[in-house]
């Protein structure tokens, strides 16, 4: 069978299943852990991460948009699957045909969904969402008794759980967290004794380091996929938390080619090599989630060595400095992200240089690139 591409990514379902009991056993067994897979499960392949997590034990999953939800239960996901986004009021049935849990934030939609569960004859479990502080989606603070007094007079709904999210629980000093999670607990107060629901607000970064913030159910995100919240070296310290890298990166080298001093590389020539130089050529670019950004910034692992990126990285090619490295040839491996001899290239390292975070960097890998899931 020929190779869908040159590119391959690998994702190791053990270290998806280690991350997640891991997360299990920070929070204790009492309290479940939401498995987010959306946007392709932060590059690794969104039913098959979600199988992995199964396997691990994991019965409650979210994801952003209701198709993904649908997806989910189409390749026989089981369990409780959140919708975040929202609901189009023309797609309200397909959230009754799959068994889909939606968190709302606006009477419109929760007037529409009462609607179609009447017309079904069916009753649905919703969860509102509540702006503490992200400024996003959410019924305020001040309008939520509000809100959950008119939900409660529509009929086939019943208001399962309450929830909301932090801007910066990836800083365990952050003033931020502990304002919203004083608001988060004072909506959750105003209702609690009216309904029977859970309330559920920590993410990767509350659930290491803020565990007064539990509550009834955690949200796992980037942790799941072997990244700390706080990027590569959180808060000045080396993370302690032992959380496995799931994903790696690897292509192979094209060509290699010698060229003289003087001679420019790539679009708009904005390197010129300073001595006689040896190109390697990998048929990897941004259209393959190799960014732009690290156009003569980044590097790659060539026989276990850092080669550095040589002019533009164009749309799926890139150049990279082989002068240092012996004996390397067309056929040879070049890692983008993963360990090669003893040395390791992570996501969070590529975020530094792009100046991002890790969770863009691994949802941009594309899904031409070929997939292999191992363990």
């Amino acid at each position: 069978m020929v190779e869908k591409s040159f590119n391959c990514v690998t994702i190791r379902h053990s270290a998806l299943q280690h991350n997640y009991k891991f997360m299990s056993a920070v929070v204790g067994s009492n309290v479940p852990v939401m498995a987010m897979v959306k946007a392709d499960a932060y590059g690794h392949g969104m039913v098959r991460a979600a199988q992995a997590f199964a396997g691990a034990g994991c019965r409650v999953f979210g994801v952003a948009e209701l198709c993904e939800g649908v997806v989910l239960r189409q390749s026989g996901i089981g369990g409780e699957i959140f919708v975040t986004l929202g609901i189009a009021e023309e797609d309200m049935g397909l959230i009754f045909t799959y068994k889909l849990t939606p968190v709302i934030y606006s009477y419109e939609t929760a007037l529409a969904l009462s609607r179609t569960a009447i017309a079904l004859g069916k009753k649905l479990d919703v969860h509102i969402k509540v702006d503490t502080g992200m400024t996003r989606l959410g019924v305020l603070p001040g309008d939520i008794s509000g809100f959950f007094d008119s939900l409660s007079t529509m009929k086939g709904l019943r208001v399962a759980g309450v929830m909301s999210h932090f801007p910066g629980a990836d800083d365990p000093e952050s003033s931020s967290t502990t304002e919203g999670a004083s608001a988060f607990t004072e909506s959750c107060s105003l209702i609690k004794n009216r309904y029977s629901g859970i309330c559920h607000i920590a993410n990767s970064g509350a659930v290491l380091n803020f565990p007064s913030t539990y509550h009834d159910m955690v949200r796992g995100g980037i942790a799941l996929y072997g990244y700390h919240p706080g990027g590569k070296d959180p808060c000045g310290t080396e993370s302690s938390h032992p959380l496995v890298p799931a994903l790696s990166f690897a292509t192979r080298i094209l060509q290699v080619k010698t060229v003289p001093a003087g001679t420019g590389i790539s679009y708009g020539h904005t390197f010129r090599t300073t001595r006689t130089t040896r190109l390697a050529i990998l048929p990897v670019g941004y259209e393959d989630g190799f960014s732009r950004s690290l156009s003569n910034k980044g590097c790659v692992l060539v026989q276990g060595q850092k080669a550095p990126v040589r002019g533009r990285v164009c749309m799926n090619m890139c150049m990279v400095d082989v002068t240092d490295i012996d004996e390397v040839k067309a056929g040879d491996e070049a890692v983008l992200i993963g360990s090669q001899g003893d040395s390791v290239l992570t996501a969070d390292d590529l975020a530094e240089t792009m100046e991002s975070i890790s969770y863009e960097v691994l949802c941009m890998i594309g899904n031409n690139n070929n997939r292999i899931y191992i363990d």
